[in-house]
């Protein structure tokens, strides 16, 4: 029980410390200004992409799969204006506007490299060329998956509707879409946890280096995502404040806890790393 105090005790202190030391709120600021900024040209781009691969419930989907895991009060302002952005119609894929999105987009990946990489305590000696494509690519292949979701998504009602032909008891799924959007929502944000803190910081981890981690970020995003919306839902007065900016000021202020969180969860793989690391170095 006592080597149990100690180890939460040292990590908890670790971490706080590092955070507090290493910039980590200006780096959660950095992260959520960029992740706002970064949001749009990403829609745009993967929207381009997928109206010339032909996936025309993308849009839908991406707003989806995006902010389902946002609370309510914050994300049906925003997923609307999502939607009238992405409804606009714009010429081929390959046009300049087009490409500056997807690069744009990807300054969110950069920024969220930075901060891991200083969580962790690393220094990246990648060349910045690797990195950008490395982030671009990461664009893609989000875009891609959103892609294969919506098919999924389309094509999941229709074999419902075929199969409850034989098998009536089915006909009860054919209610349930929104719950599966929701676990695909949450299934690519656990997704992207771990591609993120496996990959995107320089230097090598385990899976079983990141889980506590990504576990502590996990819960943290719900109790905190919780507390804000009732806190805009009770007591916040963002729309006498800032007028026709509330949803997108409660947008950044909401980003900005949730990067603080992200980040302090890396940080706490690294306290937790150290920790191992000094143990080990004790017994030779």
């Amino acid at each position: 029980m006592r080597r149990v105090y100690v180890f939460l005790r040292r990590v908890t202190f670790d971490t706080l410390r590092h955070f507090s030391t290493d910039d980590g709120w200006a780096l959660a600021s950095h992260v959520a200004l960029s992740g706002i900024l970064a949001l749009f040209p990403f829609l745009i781009f993967a929207t381009s992409l997928a109206s010339f691969l032909g996936a025309s419930a993308f849009t839908d989907t991406a707003v989806h799969v995006v902010f389902d895991t946002w609370p309510e009060v914050i994300a049906r302002p925003i997923a609307q204006e999502v939607r009238n952005v992405l409804n606009v119609q714009r010429g081929g894929l390959l046009t300049i506007s087009v490409i500056a999105a997807a690069y744009f987009a990807s300054n969110g990946i950069e920024a969220l490299r930075i901060a891991l990489n200083r969580a962790y305590r690393v220094v990246d000696t990648r060349s910045i060329i690797y990195c950008r494509l490395q982030s671009l690519g990461y664009v893609i292949v989000a875009t891609i998956g959103i892609m294969a979701i919506s098919f999924l998504l389309v094509l999941a009602p229709l074999a419902v509707r075929i199969a409850s032909k034989w098998v009536p008891e089915l006909d009860v799924l054919s209610g349930t879409i929104g719950f599966w959007r929701y676990c695909i929502a949450s299934a690519v944000l656990i997704v992207g946890l771990l591609v993120a803190h496996l990959w995107l910081p320089a230097g090598r981890r385990k899976l079983i280096d990141i889980l506590p981690g990504i576990l502590v970020t996990l819960l943290a995003w719900i109790v905190g995502a919780s507390i804000f919306a009732s806190y805009l839902e009770t007591f916040a007065s963002y729309v006498s404040t800032y007028a026709g900016l509330a949803s997108i000021m409660a947008a950044i202020v909401f980003l900005y806890i949730i990067a603080a969180i992200f980040i302090i969860g890396a940080e706490v793989n690294a306290a937790i790393i150290h920790y191992r690391e000094g143990r080990v170095a004790k017994r030779f």
